[in-house]
């Protein structure tokens, strides 16, 4: 059975997930543990733990589809009333007093796994503590994830840098699913708080470039204010090898095809994003992989949500489809 590990964190993972689980792949994912914002901003200060929020994704994509349908939904449900609880899942709440029955975050992520039947492993990056730090082009720098990905809207330069405060090591069992890897897909998602994030731990990079595994990169759907402004898929590849210190994406995966309904391309304006452009022609030396991958279905998140999210994402089946030529 061929070895899968998909390395990010946030939506864009757990669509890939979702479509890959369908496979008979041994699966595997890396999940960034940078994340500050919303209901891990309190699951990281009161809690003294480190974000579930990327973990509970993950969680709920590779559930069997013999768990428990109502228990998926619980995973997912965010409380819209009281006091100190609206906005929160239920499922992070879940494994923050698993957390406190069992001792340890790796002990709840296995029980959890258990539980919900998880058809895969599921591998946080790193165990340890710490703040992903931006610095710009400009010469300031921002500290931790949330405020990396919604900077208050202040006219910014690109990042020209990206690294984590303190170091940390890398989980073992993520540098093991590396380097046993025959595939290794860098998921969608934003380019620094989701993917990058998990590159600038200690050990990462090294591990993926020692491997034998072919890397494919998922390119975005769209841009991001404060993060990608006006990147183009050519942009997001370099900056991925960047952080591999070397060309290590041997594949890019790109979407075809952005006929978007008027409410969305009205969004994206507002919210200062655009459509991603392939640019790869002439530019990227390997394989490309070309379809239409948009989901028909529009977000629409919970009114207690209050972090931004897109309104279009990859479809999985598709996704799902086109990277399996690669495997």
């Amino acid at each position: 059975m061929k070895k899968v590990v998909v390395i990010g964190g946030g939506t864009g993972t757990n669509t890939v997930l979702t479509g890959l689980k369908k496979y008979p792949l041994d699966l595997s994912v890396i999940v960034s543990m940078a994340d500050s914002g919303g209901s891990n901003r309190i699951i990281r200060d009161e809690f003294g733990l480190l974000p579930t929020s990327d973990l509970r994704q993950c969680l709920v994509a590779l559930a069997s589809e013999s768990s428990s349908k109502i228990l998926r939904q619980l995973f997912t449900y965010r409380y819209t009333q009281g006091t100190g609880i609206s906005g929160m899942t239920f499922g992070n709440l879940f494994m923050i007093a698993l957390t406190d029955i069992l001792g340890t975050q790796k002990q709840a992520l296995l029980e959890t796994c258990r539980i919900l039947d998880v058809r895969g492993q599921i591998i946080p990056v790193t165990y340890e503590k710490s703040n992903l730090v931006a610095h710009y082009a400009d010469g300031h720098e921002i500290l931790g994830e949330h405020e990396i990905d919604e900077p208050d809207n202040r006219v910014i330069s690109r990042i020209d840098k990206l690294y984590i405060f303190p170091k940390v090591a890398a989980n073992p069992d993520a540098l093991k699913a590396i380097r046993e890897a025959n595939l290794i897909v860098i998921a969608p998602g934003d380019l620094y708080t989701s993917i990058i994030s998990n590159l600038v731990v200690t050990g990462i990079p090294e591990a993926i470039n020692k491997s034998k595994a072919q890397v494919v990169y998922v390119a975005n759907l769209m841009t991001r204010a404060g993060q990608t402004y006006s990147f183009t898929a050519m942009d997001h590849v370099r900056e991925i090898n960047k952080y591999l210190n070397t060309n290590r994406v041997n594949a890019v995966v790109v979407n075809n095809d952005f006929l978007l309904p008027k409410s969305a391309i009205d969004w994206y304006k507002k919210v200062k994003a655009q459509t991603v452009k392939d640019d790869l022609a002439g530019q990227f030396t390997g394989k490309v992989l070309r379809a239409a991958l948009v989901s028909k279905a529009i977000y629409s998140k919970s009114v207690s949500d209050k972090l931004i999210r897109s309104l279009i994402r990859h479809d999985p089946a598709k996704l799902a489809r086109v990277l399996m030529k690669l495997v």
